[in-house]
């Protein structure tokens, strides 16, 4: 889930917490890449295909009670100026 193949709608996403998992629950997230930045804390970095996908993401956090510092959009492709 954390590569999308050219082509593929979704969007990358990083999503920080409060607490730390281990990196056994990365399959749990569906393949996100799963580090700690800081102590304390978890990054989970991977793509999600739709909004739904992401909401169920947040859903699984929530049932960890694992709050949310920050869910950041990244956009992995450079924009690019259409000229008229």
């Amino acid at each position: 889930m954390t590569e999308p193949r050219p082509g593929d709608p979704g969007v990358h996403y990083q999503i920080l917490v409060s607490g730390d998992l281990s990196p056994g629950w990365a399959d749990w997230f569906g393949g996100f890449e799963l580090s700690h930045p800081t102590l304390g804390t978890s990054l989970l970095d991977g793509h999600v295909a739709d909004q739904t996908a992401l909401f169920g993401l947040l859903a699984r956090l929530h049932d960890l009670n694992l709050p949310l510092l920050s869910v950041a959009r990244v956009d992995r492709q450079p924009l690019t100026r259409r000229t008229p």
